[in-house]
Formats: C-alpha cells, structure tokens, sequence
C-alpha cells in the first residue's frame, strides 16, 4: 500500500534529506558530476533549507510503502521510496522536487504521486503543473512527456559557485 504524507518536522525532512542523497547521487553523479550534486544537496535538500523553503510557501510530501497494510503507526512497518515538493503559483503549481528511490520506479508509483499533486493544483483553483528538468536527463523527460507534460522552453539557472542548471521548463495543463 502505498501513502503520501506531508512533511513538515525536522524529523520528517531529515528522513527526506537521506532518501534524497541516495537518489541524487545515484541519478545526477552521471549527468552533472558528483561535485555539483554535493552542492545542490546542501544548497537545496539539506534540513535546514527545506525547513525555510516550508516556511516559505513549500509543501514536502513523503512517499511510503507500507510493508503490512493498515500499520501506519508502526515506524518499523513504513519504508520510505521518495519524496516530492511543491508550491503554488499565480496560475500553476510548481513541481519543485518529484524524486523516487530506484528500486520503486516502474511501478505507477509515479502516476500515482501526480495524481496527488494534480488534485492539490485543482482544489487550489490551479489550471496547470509546472517544472524544471535537466536537459540531459533523457529518461525523466521521456516519463514527464508520457505523463501528459510538454516542453515550454529551454532555461539556464545560475545557482552558484561556478553552476548552472540547463533545463527545461515544462508544463501540464488540467483544465
């Protein structure tokens, strides 16, 4: 069984900062070298940032397989398998982190945390979803675009110390 729960303690974003180094590393060390992984970590997953990006606006969500049904308050039950972030906009809702542990990808976990997500957008009166990809990450944009998304346009992020982030802009339109 599978659950979303908001993330809003420093307990919880801890929890979502681990799962996040493992994924991280595992997915973008190729893409963008591992340096500037280490510092998008800490720039944009550590505790402490995801705790003001909370504050901020931000809603973090954690994916959890339950490994007996109906055991939610038994920590020992409960594996963590990824994590999302959003945060409304004028019009849209943004996409700010969708993330799954490898071993739990390919198995509609995906659909089913943007089924959540597009339900959080329409409840807030939001006509679209909006995110942010890497350019080079060919097989997340090939699901984004099975998933409905489509590409708005290409957009280059300084973030610091000598790093760019080279994406895309996409966006899903609901109504």
């Amino acid at each position: 069984m599978l659950s979303i729960l908001q993330a809003t303690t420093e307990k919880e974003l801890r929890a979502i900062e681990q799962i996040a180094r493992f994924i991280w590393h595992e997915h973008y060390t190729p893409i963008i070298g591992k340096e500037q992984v280490e510092y998008m970590l800490k720039k944009f997953q550590s505790t402490d940032v995801m705790l003001n990006q909370v504050a901020e606006g931000y809603r973090y969500y954690s994916v959890v397989e339950h490994l007996e049904p109906y055991h939610l308050t038994k920590p020992e039950n409960i594996l963590l398998i990824g994590y999302f972030a959003i945060k409304p906009e004028e019009d849209s809702l943004f996409i700010s982190k969708f993330y799954l542990h490898p071993n739990a990808r390919g198995n509609g976990y995906g659909r089913s945390m943007l089924t959540f997500i597009k339900e959080q957008a329409e409840s807030g009166n939001l006509y679209k979803l909006r995110l942010t990809v890497n350019k080079y990450n060919t097989n997340t944009i090939a699901a984004y675009e099975k998933m409905g998304f489509a590409k708005k346009e290409a957009a280059v992020f300084d973030i610091g110390n000598g790093y760019v982030m080279d994406d895309f802009v996409m966006e899903l339109f609901l109504m």
